[in-house]
């Protein structure tokens, strides 16, 4: 039965793999800025272009359908042009990978960054993904899957249980439990249950973490424990030297461009 499954789980993962065409990024990233930024212990949210992207969107009510964890350059992992794998995600028909990071350098990202880790603990964060590059993504439970499949309207007090669906298997993960439960290794808070203790003079707040499976992508962006960190503006910003597009050409060749250059062709077509 568990082979069946499996196998019905494969394909439909594959149809909700599936880019939708036409996809475009509202705000296009800079590559080299956001290579510059990234560091590793640092969760890049994406908003992705495929079937289950659109779903996760409505179930969570946020821009971001994916994430994945920066851990780096992997020795031995590389891409076919010999750019290193960095990123550490889960994803459905593939389970946990590496892959580099010009896989997201066209998609609209977010950089979260959890404040004040410990270089130890953000050591062990890491080295907690890399060692579950190789499980399986959680194809077990058919229904964990047919909630992508059929987007109907959902109350939002039920949104974030339907993410959660799944076999419990821990070795099947889905891209936010996987990263939430690194961060969980360490005792690290992402968006904890707080539940109130002591007397009504004095009050103290007792954190609980929650499982990983009600984790969802958005959570990293809106946890009070993580910096959003923006690279267009990280190592310094200066509107002055925006070339604006109703303005003459800049004299000095030193003025930035609103869109990064390896976007510009992209933005160009589109306003074609």
């Amino acid at each position: 039965m568990r082979r069946i499954s499996d196998a019905v789980g494969r394909l439909i993962a594959h149809y909700l793999q599936n880019p939708i065409p036409g996809y475009e990024p509202f705000t296009p990233s800079d590559p080299e800025a956001l290579r510059r930024t990234l560091q590793p212990g640092d969760v890049l949210l994406v908003e992705g272009n495929n079937r289950i992207s659109g779903v996760i969107k409505y179930l969570t009510q946020s821009t971001w359908s994916h994430s994945a964890l920066y851990v780096g350059p992997l020795p031995g992992r590389t891409a076919a042009d010999g750019e290193p794998h960095v990123l550490i995600e889960a994803n459905v028909g593939e389970g946990v990978v590496s892959v580099p990071l010009s896989k997201y350098l066209k998609f609209h990202t977010r950089i979260c960054r959890p404040v004040g880790m410990t270089a130890a603990d953000c050591a062990a964060v890491c080295s907690y993904a890399i060692d579950r590059i190789g499980f399986a993504y959680d194809l077990k439970n058919i229904i964990d899957l047919l909630r992508y499949l059929l987007p109907l309207p959902v109350p939002q007090r039920w949104r974030r249980r339907l993410i959660a669906l799944g076999s419990g298997d821990p070795t099947r993960l889905i891209c936010s439990a996987l990263i939430a439960d690194a961060f969980r290794a360490v005792r690290y808070p992402i968006l904890p249950k707080i539940r109130l203790a002591g007397s009504q003079q004095a009050r103290e707040a007792i954190l609980e973490i929650r499982h990983s499976s009600l984790y969802c992508p958005r959570d990293f962006d809106i946890s009070p424990y993580f910096n959003v960190v923006k690279p267009t503006i990280v190592s310094g910003f200066d509107y002055k030297r925006l070339n604006w597009a109703d303005r003459s050409p800049a004299k000095d060749d030193d003025r930035i461009p609103l869109v990064p250059a390896a976007a510009a062709d992209d933005v160009e077509a589109m306003v074609a």
